[in-house]
């Protein structure tokens, strides 16, 4: 379903040491963005009916059912860089992506675009 690079297995990792034990980081897809849909990302340690749960490498991730559907095949990364690091996904289910790299396009999502700020 979803991949994660060495470099995002090493960053997911330290997060998860400082949280709670159970602890996932929570990917999902939700309506919004210059492209129409989003991304977004938050520590959990609560399971809902659908999660569907990745592991790589000691770096645990969960993704519910909806999202699932947006992210499969999608590669999470991670940057060092000044500007602009952090995590990113490449998405394979994108038909187009803003500048800013947080929000897609499927190529239905149109209707719940907004301005890129």
């Amino acid at each position: 379903m979803l991949n994660l690079t060495p470099t995002a297995t090493t960053h997911v990792r330290k997060l998860l040491a400082q949280a709670d034990p159970g602890t996932a980081l929570r990917i999902f897809v939700s309506p919004g963005g210059c492209s129409g849909m989003q991304y977004g990302m938050t520590l959990d340690d609560q399971e809902q009916e659908g999660d569907q749960f990745v592991e790589h490498d000691g770096a645990r991730l969960v993704v519910d059912e909806m999202s699932a559907m947006y992210l499969a095949g999608a590669e999470v990364d991670y940057s060092d860089a000044l500007m602009g690091g952090g995590f990113s996904i490449q998405n394979p289910n994108a038909a187009k992506s803003c500048a800013c790299g947080h929000s897609f396009d499927t190529g239905q999502d149109a209707a719940t675009a907004r301005v890129c700020h």
